[in-house]
């Protein structure tokens, strides 16, 4: 491994160091201000840069299915599922964990006196991880009853005592239906920092899918409620808001043993997601989990509903996401033919909410809600609500009181990276050379990497002041996506002099020192922005976007490095530069250098970082959040990879560590 610290040569002498950098030629005399101005200006719009990405984007979405017969689709939706499950809900999960059987266990009971009683549990998700849930019980119990999985959506700190959760549960269970109010993972008696949901990205740093976690918190409660003696198999449902309603459809879409549905303004097609100019449609990371949308959309999940009964709500002007006329064409219009290939085309039904018409699941949604579930669970149509004001819970009386060293979401991320083991590289130099040709594949199918091509190099502007000539340039690569760079060298220098690539966390206009003591040494310097990274992406939520290229199978990760191969190339076919080398600050542009140089064995001659990070176990202790480096948060990279294999995958790329930064302990 060519890895080495400037911290390690502080023994040299002052007057040594003094006299070798006074032997350096200067051939410019450029000012760090000048050149961070000329940094600045403008190459690539924002606007531009989102709808570029959007198309491609928009170009990977799956179609919605049209099979030519129920046959054909019930096969097709068992291979769904199966795979869905096996190779992406539970990625890396230990078996012992998703096969375990429920474990809840009874805290208490309120009786309510009002003919239903609500009974307290904690359950175990997964080992040292425990949520907690409330049955409420008809007090009159038999044999075959019906019964409801209520879960969470967005709902702060109330989770499961929000009022309008509460009064459909005991509408439910005055109804002579069991009613399981399950909390949500960053909510309610959950609610911690470390449970927020952009930290299931740390899961899939440490080697398991996101998604994993969430789904068998909420089919825990499924085990729960199909295994209750009075509960009658064939007649369970599940309904939620928001998140709720993302939980709904993803659950019962993989679950058979939901039998009617009822999501709640939660998802729509990833294509109106990208299409709408609202960012709130995009979600919460485990809502485009990490290749949970190849080759499947959230239209499908409705289509793997068919011909179980499936009534989707929304609001007309929904003021959070999801707004109801943007959502129907792709998840209700589409997928009534599949229901009617079974001859229950009226089991998909739809209700648009206008009154309030906002993100709601208030008395109108839950009527149609008591309706749908009563019409399909045979039992006598529900047309009102029981009213239940003087019967609401506060959140104190409602907890069931968790453990003081309960795991997190982030907990258990750490918990799993701490246990990563991976065998010790080779000593010998031939060994490491095999070792490198075995592993290079590995790391290429983890980011996902694919070869891109310039299509185009547009020059925009150009200048020449002090000495120094400086060209803007945008990338255009055949894929539809860019980079941009300011090319900058002192008039005058050959063109196959020496380059340097600088890249900088906080854009290239934040590198005018690196940039222009380069210059100033006589090399030429492209001050590069990659995908996602500089003022190509200002005001834009570009870690949202990179979670949804991670939801369709890609790693935004991939992308960057092979951006910047194409770029190392390009500099090297155009100039005949001597030599090629790379000069980063911050974690993102050095883990994005260093895969590019595993991947490019030979392009970079040396890679030299200031601000850089010792182990991606970094981005777990700080912690680092995803919104960060989101290209960071690559499954299974951490898991198979750290920073020392991946310089060693470098080959001949002489790495040299300037400074660090450290978590804070």
């Amino acid at each position: 491994m060519r890895q080495s610290q400037g911290v390690r040569f502080q023994s040299c002498s002052l007057a040594f160091t003094v006299a070798f950098l006074t032997s350096l030629p200067v051939f410019a005399q450029s000012e760090a201000s000048e050149v961070a101005a000329v940094l600045s200006e403008e190459i690539h719009s924002p606007n531009v840069s989102l709808y570029q990405l959007k198309q491609y984007l928009l170009a990977r979405v799956a179609r919605p299915p049209a099979p030519a017969s129920a046959e054909q689709w019930s096969a097709q939706a068992k291979r769904i599922r199966e795979h869905l499950l096996n190779d992406v809900v539970f990625h890396g999960w230990p078996r012992e964990w998703v096969a375990s059987s429920p474990r809840f266990d009874e805290i208490g009971t309120i009786q309510t006196g009002k003919g239903y009683r609500i009974r307290k549990f904690r359950y175990e998700i997964v080992p040292g991880f425990q949520s907690t849930a409330l049955l409420y019980e008809p007090e009159m119990l038999k044999p075959g009853m019906p019964a409801v999985l209520n879960v969470n959506g967005h709902v702060g700190a109330p989770g499961k005592a929000v009022e309008y959760k509460q009064k459909r549960c005991i509408n439910f269970a005055k109804r002579g239906i069991l009613a399981l109010n399950l909390e949500w993972l960053g909510y309610g008696e959950l609610f911690r920092r470390e449970n927020q949901h952009w930290f299931g990205a740390h899961l899939d740093l440490a080697g398991a899918n996101e998604i994993g976690l969430f789904y068998l918190a909420m089919r825990r409660g499924l085990d729960f409620l199909v295994s209750h003696p009075m509960v009658d198999g064939n007649r369970v449902g599940m309904t939620g808001l928001s998140g709720g309603g993302w939980q709904t459809i993803v659950l019962s879409s993989l679950d058979e043993r939901v039998k009617v549905s009822v999501p709640v303004a939660g998802f729509s097609s990833l294509s109106s997601r990208i299409e709408a100019r609202r960012y709130g449609d995009l979600g919460d990371v485990e809502q485009a989990a990490s290749d949970f949308l190849v080759e499947q959309d959230f239209t499908h999940l409705v289509g793997l509903m068919a011909p179980r009964p499936t009534l989707l709500v929304y609001n007309a002007e929904d003021d959070c996401c999801f707004r109801a006329p943007l959502v129907r064409p792709l998840i209700y219009d589409a997928m009534r033919p599949l229901f009617r290939l079974y001859g229950k085309e009226a089991f998909l039904a739809w209700h648009e909410n206008q009154n309030p018409g906002t993100h709601n699941y208030q008395k109108e949604n839950r009527v149609q809600a008591y309706g749908f579930f009563s019409q399909h669970f045979q039992m006598p149509r529900i047309e009102g609500e029981i009213d239940s004001d003087d019967e609401i819970l506060s959140q104190e009386e409602l907890a069931a009181g968790l453990p003081e060293d309960n795991l997190t979401i982030l907990g258990l991320a750490r918990k799993l990276g701490q246990q990563i083991s991976r065998a010790a590289m080779p000593s010998d130099p031939a060994g490491r050379k095999s070792w490198a040709e075995r592993e290079r594949p590995a790391l290429r199918e983890i980011v996902r990497y694919r070869p891109v091509r310039t299509a185009r190099v547009w020059t925009l502007a150009n200048t020449k002041s002090k000495e120094v000539e400086t060209r803007s340039l945008l990338f255009d690569m055949d894929n539809g996506l860019c980079a941009n760079a300011l090319w900058l060298r002192a008039i005058g220098r050959p063109d196959n002099s020496p380059v340097t690539i600088v890249l900088h966390d906080g854009g290239k206009k934040a590198a005018a020192a690196e940039v222009s003591e380069r210059v100033n040494r006589g090399e030429q310097v492209l001050a590069a922005d990659l995908l996602l990274i500089g003022d190509a992406w200002r005001d834009i939520p570009a870690y949202e976007y990179a979670q949804l290229l991670h939801g369709l199978g890609e790693r935004a990760l991939g992308h960057m490095a092979a951006q910047l191969i194409e770029i190392g190339q390009w500099i090297r076919n155009r100039n005949g530069a001597s030599s090629l080398r790379i000069e980063v600050t911050g974690m993102r542009s050095q883990v994005t250098s260093l895969v590019a140089a595993a991947l490019a064995p030979g392009l970079f001659s040396e890679l030299v970082v200031r601000d850089g990070i010792r182990s991606l176990s970094y981005l777990l202790e700080k912690p680092v959040e995803f919104s960060e480096a989101p290209e960071l948060f690559c499954l299974d990279l951490f898991k198979k990879f750290d920073l020392d294999r991946l310089s060693e995958l470098g080959g001949n790329t002489h790495v040299i560590v300037k400074s660090l930064v450290e978590p804070t302990k």
